[in-house]
């Protein structure tokens, strides 16, 4: 959270003008007869699965001054409220408000005039020394105007027994050992008709709902920017289109998005036998999902080879200004059998891009539970994880055989659990755990967030030992080299096809 020190001029001027201008001849009280400056009010509930949470903190920290305002306890019918907001200023105060209960994550819903957004604390806490590695909330910001009380500021409550989405299966149908991708066979099941030709030019996934443009191959490869304009500028008369649709309906596919028409089992393409898109290629497609490089700008974007479904980020094929991808067109989701995640990304960097659309289901905050036995829940995909990210370390087949066997008393577990508990987690399981806000994953997840303001510790590592520059096995073959996994590299969260005979890391599942 980053003002300007213009900003903070003006709010010393404002407190000056408010603290030594009067005109009156005597002390105290309003010398003048006016009445007092407005002030606002906040209130709202917390829920968990429609029943009041009590006990739970709600923070109102002022952005203007980077401090946290008050905090008040949700009571026995969930209900919080704050009041005297002051409104009067040369700068309007701008609040943000978030929850925290231990075992829960949140997510807000609000009207006008506050709106539920992500924002970066990064500032608010102490750097390591070398880096800083960010940190964001989901807050309701609230700016406070004369006469703009907010009511209905809620929050919902999340523990891993009402996950905010269902991950899909991944498609793999062929064993290649016992616990891997295909033998465990986890996620939601394809629809047996995954795709509907909608007769207009138009095609319905009937998995995740999005309705793709049937003739992937009508614009012509090109860079990132020019893709995401000409892709707004579609309409109902071109590439095949009699929807009726117009311009600003289309866009760019997020990350999240294009993943999910990857089918493991295929290549060439990597897509569903029998779809019925015309003009696939198997060269590489653009996402409108930047590689996040700051607010100021980002010069690269996440893209997907559909040959075989790795993603690029090799600062070649994925340059904004220079390479000449393929691009593909999606509009509104019709709803489908699996929701998917948002990726995370809120910073937009040109219209239409995953900044400025953010499709997808919103992450909550906190995202992640410590179940203080060894595990970890993320409130997103309801999937408990081991938290010691360093312990199961070895080839693919060795790996797997050590997650089959993992149980209490190994890699720090206290759970109870049992051998056969866990697996290793499927090519959109370890995927799911991404932020595409985070540039260096395993920084994050295994960083300790310490207030500037008064030392506290804040938030410990989400898991121990994520190691970084390394990959992260996945139970899913890679169906173009069967030689090879799907891996996620620990720091930029890409999907990379890997010898099984390599060495790798493996995070449990379960």
């Amino acid at each position: 959270m980053r003002f300007s020190i213009i900003v903070r001029i003006y709010l010393v001027v404002a407190i000056f003008f408010l603290t030594s201008c009067g005109g009156g001849t005597s002390s105290g009280g309003n010398n003048n007869g006016d009445p007092p400056p407005p002030t606002d009010s906040v209130s709202g509930s917390v829920t968990f699965k429609g029943s009041p949470l009590a006990d739970a903190t709600v923070t109102a920290f002022i952005t203007n001054s980077n401090a946290i305002y008050q905090q008040a306890t949700t009571d026995a019918n969930g209900s919080y409220s704050f009041s005297g907001i002051q409104t009067t200023g040369n700068v309007p105060g701008d609040y943000q408000f978030w929850v925290n209960k231990p075992g829960y994550g949140f997510y807000p819903s609000v009207s006008d005039p506050g709106r539920a957004t992500r924002a970066d604390y990064t500032g608010q806490f102490q750097g390591n020394g070398v880096t800083d590695i960010a940190i964001y909330f989901t807050v309701i910001d609230y700016i406070a105007l004369p006469n703009a009380p907010l009511t209905g500021a809620n929050f919902s409550a999340y523990d891993g027994t009402n996950p905010r989405v269902t991950l899909a299966a991944t498609g793999q149908r062929t064993t290649y050992v016992t616990g891997d991708d295909a033998s465990v066979n986890q996620g939601v099941a394809w629809p047996q008709t995954r795709f509907t030709d909608n007769g207009d030019g138009t095609i319905t996934d009937n998995l995740t709902g999005v309705v793709w443009l049937k003739d992937a191959g009508c614009f012509n490869p090109t860079t990132w920017s020019t893709a995401l304009n000409e892709v707004q500028n579609l309409s109902s008369g071109a590439c095949g289109l009699n929807d009726g649709s117009t311009a600003g309906k289309w866009r760019v596919p997020n990350l999240s998005e294009l993943e999910s028409l990857i089918d493991v089992s295929a290549n060439n393409p990597a897509l569903p036998a029998s779809n019925p898109f015309v003009g696939v290629s198997n060269a590489i497609y653009w996402s409108s999902t930047s590689y996040f490089g700051g607010e100021e700008g980002s010069p690269n974007a996440w893209a997907i080879r559909l040959s075989d479904g790795r993603y690029m980020n090799d600062y070649v094929s994925n340059v904004k200004a220079t390479a000449n991808n393929g691009v593909w067109a999606v509009k509104a989701d019709a709803g489908g059998a699996v929701k998917l995640q948002a990726t995370g990304m809120y910073v937009t960097y040109q219209a239409g891009d995953d900044g400025s659309t953010q499709a997808g289901v919103p992450l909550p905050y906190p995202r992640w539970i410590d179940n203080g036995n060894g595990t970890v829940t993320d409130t997103v995909t309801g999937l408990i994880w081991l938290k010691q990210a360093d312990c199961i370390n070895g080839q693919w087949s060795t790996a797997i055989a050590a997650v089959n066997s993992l149980a209490n008393g190994q890699c720090g577990l206290t759970d109870g659990s049992v051998a056969g508990n866990w697996r290793m987690p499927n090519r959109n399981e370890m995927q799911s755990l991404s932020d595409r806000m985070e540039n260096n994953h395993a920084d994050f997840f295994d960083q300790t967030y310490i207030w500037k303001s008064n030392q506290a510790v804040y938030q410990s590592p989400i898991f121990a030992n994520f190691i970084s520059l390394q990959y992260y096995w996945t139970s899913t073959t890679n169906a173009a080299d069967t030689s090879e996994a799907w891996t996620v590299y620990s720091c930029d969260f890409g999907v990379y096809d890997v010898p099984k005979t390599n060495t790798g890391y493996t995070l449990a599942v379960r």
